[in-house]
C-alpha cells in the first residue's frame, strides 16, 4: 500500500534499511509521493545480502525457549500435562512469533546474544539479563497459548493451527483448566523476575485479554458499528500483550523511559496490523492456508474492520448484518457488498499504516553501529512486512 511521506522523513531513513526502498518520483502533475521500489525493480545484490530470516536469527534461542516451555508447563495430573502441553509439542508449536520479536527487540536494544555454555543448560544458567528476557519471551507466549485455549471455548472452535482444538479434543471443562494452569505458570515466572513494574505491565495484559474478550462479547448496537470501539477491542485482544512484552524487555535492561516507549509502540502497530491482516484472511484466506474455516468471524456475528470498512461504502450492509448470519443467504448477500466495496483493500492498507508506525520506531531508535543490533533491527522492520504480506 502506498503511503505519502513528508520530504523530512526521506534523510532520517538509514541507506541500508531493509525496510522497503522508498525513493522519489513525479506525476504529471509534479507532486511529489514516494513509491515503494520493491514493486517493480529486481533487488541488487546488496539488498538480498541484507534480507534476513528474523526467525533463523533467534533460531538457537528459539530452540531453548521450546524445551523450557514444555518443562514448565509439566503437570502432576496426567490429563491437565497432557492438555497443557498440548500445543507446545513439537510439530505443532507454530513459528513462535512473539518470542522471536521479543528476542529481536533485547537484542536491538543493544543487549549482546549469550554465547552457548556447553556445560549448563537450561534452569542451571544464571539469571542474567538475556536469561530474563528471555523468560518475559516464554511468559508471553504461555498467555498466548492460554488465551487461544479460552478463545476457543468461547467460539466454539474445531480447529486450531491446522489441527483439532483442544477443547474439541478433550472438551471445553479440562479446556478452560488447562489455560488456567499456563497462566498460573506463566505468573510464577513472573515472579521470577521480581520487577515491580514488570509484573505491573504484564498483570494488566491478562486484564486486558479479559476486557477486549467480554467488548467482543457484549457491545451495543453503536459500539458494534464503531470503527473506534473495533480498534480498542483488536488492542487489548491481541496488541496489548506484545506492546506491553516489548517494553518489558526494555525495561529490564534499564532502558530510559523514551525507548521504553518506542518499544511499545513497535509492539502496538506490529499487533494492529497482525490483527487487521488476520480480519482480512478471514474473507480471502482457505481452510488450509489459515487452518480454520474461513468466515469464522461473520458467522460468529463478528463484525471486523473490512465490514465496517464496506458499511460506510454501503449502509444498506447493516441491515443485513443486524439479520445475523444464521441464514446462509445473509452471509452471501454481505460477500456481495464486500466485493463491491473497497473494505478488504482499506483493512489492508490500515495494516500497512499501522506496520509502517512500527517499523518508524525501531528507525527512531538511538544509532549503534554494532553488527548485531544493526541486524535484530533490520529483522523487526522485516518483520513488519511480513506481517501485511503473510497469507496465513
Amino acid at each position: 500500500m502506498l503511503f505519502s511521506r513528508g520530504l523530512s522523513r526521506i534523510s532520517r531513513i538509514p541507506r541500508n534499511s531493509s525496510r522497503c526502498r522508498w525513493f522519489l518520483s513525479h506525476r504529471s502533475d509534479t507532486r511529489p509521493f514516494l513509491i515503494p521500489k520493491v514493486l517493480f525493480l529486481h533487488p541488487s545484490e546488496s539488498d538480498r545480502q541484507e534480507q534476513l530470516d528474523p526467525f533463523s536469527l533467534v533460531a538457537d534461542e528459539l530452540s531453548l525457549l521450546a524445551n523450557r516451555l514444555r518443562a514448565m508447563v509439566v503437570a502432576e495430573v496426567p490429563k491437565l500435562a497432557s492438555a497443557a502441553e498440548y500445543f507446545f509439542k513439537m510439530g505443532v508449536e507454530g513459528k513462535r512469533f512473539r518470542p522471536t520479536v521479543l528476542l529481536l527487540m533485547a537484542t536491538a536494544l543493544n543487549l549482546p546474544i549469550p554465547k552457548p555454555i556447553p556445560h549448563l543448560v537450561g534452569d542451571n544458567l544464571t539469571m542474567d539479563l538475556r536469561t530474563r528476557q528471555q523468560c518475559v519471551a516464554e511468559i508471553t507466549e504461555m498467555i498466548h497459548v492460554a488465551s487461544l485455549l479460552h478463545d476457543d471455548v468461547l467460539d466454539d472452535a474445531n480447529t486450531r493451527r491446522g489441527i483439532g482444538s483442544l477443547n474439541f479434543v478433550m472438551g471445553n471443562k479440562i479446556s478452560v483448566l488447562a489455560g488456567d494452569f499456563l497462566l498460573s505458570r506463566a505468573c510464577v515466572a513472573l515472579a521470577s523476575l521480581k520487577n515491580t513494574e514488570v509484573v505491573s505491565l504484564i498483570a494488566q495484559v491478562v486484564e486486558h485479554l479479559v476486557t477486549g474478550e467480554t467488548m467482543q462479547m457484549t457491545t451495543t448496537s453503536d459500539q458494534r458499528y464503531s470503527m473506534e470501539y473495533y480498534m480498542q477491542k483488536t488492542y487489548y485482544k491481541t496488541a496489548s500483550l506484545i506492546s506491553n512484552s516489548c517494553k518489558s524487555v526494555a525495561l529490564l535492561a534499564g532502558q530510559t523511559a523514551e525507548v521504553a516507549m518506542l518499544a511499545y509502540e513497535y509492539g502496538k502497530n506490529l499487533g494492529l496490523a497482525y490483527q487487521l491482516i488476520d480480519d482480512v484472511l478471514d474473507f480471502t484466506g482457505t481452510s488450509a492456508s489459515l487452518g480454520k474455516g474461513s468466515l469464522s468471524d461473520i458467522r460468529h456475528g463478528i463484525i471486523t474492520a473490512p465490514l465496517l470498512f464496506a458499511m460506510e461504502e454501503f449502509p444498506q450492509l447493516r441491515m443485513v448484518v443486524e439479520r445475523g448470519f444464521d441464514n446462509p443467504e445473509n452471509v452471501d448477500i454481505a460477500m456481495e457488498y464486500l466485493g463491491k466495496s473497497r473494505g478488504i483493500q482499506r483493512a489492508r492498507e490500515l495494516a500497512a499504516k499501522h506496520a509502517n508506525l512500527a517499523a518508524e520506531a525501531i528507525d527512531s531508535l538511538p544509532e549503534n553501529d554494532d553488527e548485531d543490533v544493526r541486524k535484530s533491527r533490520r529483522a523487526l522492520v522485516d518483520l513488519t512486512q511480513r506481517v501485511i504480506t503473510r497469507t496465513k
